[in-house]
């Protein structure tokens, strides 16, 4: 299960299908600085997301890929 501290570098890295989920919901700021300091938790619900919806979602596209 996808940490909601994990900053969303760490997130990028462990589970690369993160990057088309993200991207989907319109959250383009992957390679922005606040990346490398900012939990996925915080940068969704920044962008209004729910943060257990899309984690889950990440979680599931892993598993397929």
């Amino acid at each position: 299960m996808i940490s909601k501290d994990l900053t969303i570098v760490e997130v990028l890295n462990t589970y690369p299908q993160a990057v088309t989920v993200l991207q989907s919901k319109g959250i383009g700021c992957l390679g922005c600085l606040m990346a490398n300091s900012e939990t996925i938790g915080e940068g969704l619900a920044a962008h209004g997301m729910d943060v257990d919806v899309v984690l889950k979602e990440i979680e599931e596209q892993s598993a397929i890929s």
